[in-house]
């Protein structure tokens, strides 16, 4: 099967979703498939629906391809576009723009012309349930469910580890994630600003460049609330630097405002951490409240400081947490699992771009 697979920039971007392109591509290629990357330019959105009208965009589409697999964040240059091919197309739909929080009138244009997109394609392969029911409410196409794998970085973290670590120290809580808004990450200072400073510290792992005014207010607010001492900023870290970190940490949290899955708390498991996450989206389908984690309401510093007092005195509780969380890493399918998912599926979606319509 000659697979096309058409992303912005390339492979190398450290966010989830590529990271799940990646292992994809990867995948298909070491079960023998062929899988050409079409990269598209990085650009912002209004110029990506000019590509619609690019000669050259649609040239870089034409090819002997068996099916289109597209990541559906390139869906602005392509809303048009895939009207006029003669391959099936597939979206991989890691989040959809129009459900994440955002003004009415821009999320209204999100929405019309994702609906647009996904009207246009031949089927989807969707990254939790949360999204399949997005993808199913917008347009009458075939879905499948293949959700991200583990095995990506697992540190082999065992149980006595996790439950000598956990009674270790000030709690210790990490935040894993570019520094944008979307991650919440002003509610969880916000959150941990209201216990006592001496016995916690939060390590925030991510590019500070993603979004500058947003880091540059909450340095000013780490200095506002005297926190300058309790939360390190690393930066950006390479995958061992990183192993590293989270191996010494007690809580991952990423209170995010909307979060389609949640690759990153799959991650944390694999360290035995428990998971901070919210109710917004589907990150219920991988941590459950009380057992590997906690779910919170998004943008609720409140229930922040809640969850996470507790934790600071309780240390067998964060033990358990901790246990917990890494048996739901061990449990969870592989890579190799959803490669093969998707794969039978791409597989399906064009026997039936052969046969034709059903009369």
């Amino acid at each position: 099967m000659h697979v096309g697979f058409v992303v912005y920039g390339d492979l190398s971007n450290v966010s989830g979703g590529f990271l799940y392109d990646r292992e994809l591509v990867e995948g298909l290629r070491q079960r023998g498939e062929w899988v050409d990357v079409v990269s598209l330019p990085w650009r912002t959105y209004g110029r990506h629906l000019t590509d619609n009208f690019s000669d050259a965009v649609r040239r870089r589409l034409d090819g002997p391809h068996d099916v289109l697999l597209q990541d559906e964040l390139c869906h602005p240059s392509l809303v048009r576009v895939n009207r006029s091919l003669d391959v099936p197309v597939v979206a991989l739909a890691h989040s959809l723009r129009s459900e994440e929080p955002r003004a009415p009138p821009q999320r209204w244009l999100y929405s019309w012309i994702e609906r647009r997109y996904l009207g246009g394609i031949d089927g989807a392969v969707c990254n939790s349930r949360a999204t399949r029911e997005a993808v199913e409410t917008m347009a009458d196409v075939s879905t499948t469910i293949a959700y991200p794998g583990r095995g990506h970085r697992d540190p082999g973290v065992t149980t006595d580890e996790i439950e000598r670590r956990a009674h270790d120290g000030p709690l210790r809580v990490a935040f894993l994630g570019n520094v944008v808004p979307r991650k919440g990450l002003h509610a969880l200072v916000d959150g941990l600003a209201g216990l006592d400073s001496d016995r916690w510290h939060l390590t925030v792992v991510g590019s500070l460049d993603a979004a500058p005014r947003y880091a540059s207010r909450l340095g000013r607010r780490l200095e506002e609330r005297d926190l300058a001492d309790s939360v390190t900023l690393t930066g950006h870290l390479s995958d061992d630097e990183l192993a590293a970190r989270l191996r010494d940490q007690h809580v991952l949290a990423v209170p995010s405002l909307y979060e389609a899955f949640g690759i990153v708390y799959l991650e944390g498991m694999g360290f035995g951490l428990p998971a901070l996450a919210t109710t917004a989206g589907g990150a219920d389908e991988l941590v459950r409240d009380g057992e590997n984690g906690f779910l919170v309401p998004p943008e609720e510093p409140l229930a922040i400081a809640r969850t996470i007092a507790p934790l600071v005195d309780d240390r067998d509780r964060l033990a358990e947490l901790g246990v917990t969380a890494r048996e739901t890493y061990e449990a969870h399918q592989t890579w190799d699992e959803t490669v093969e998912q998707v794969r039978t599926f791409l597989r399906d979606v064009r026997e039936r771009a052969a046969v034709g319509p059903v009369t």
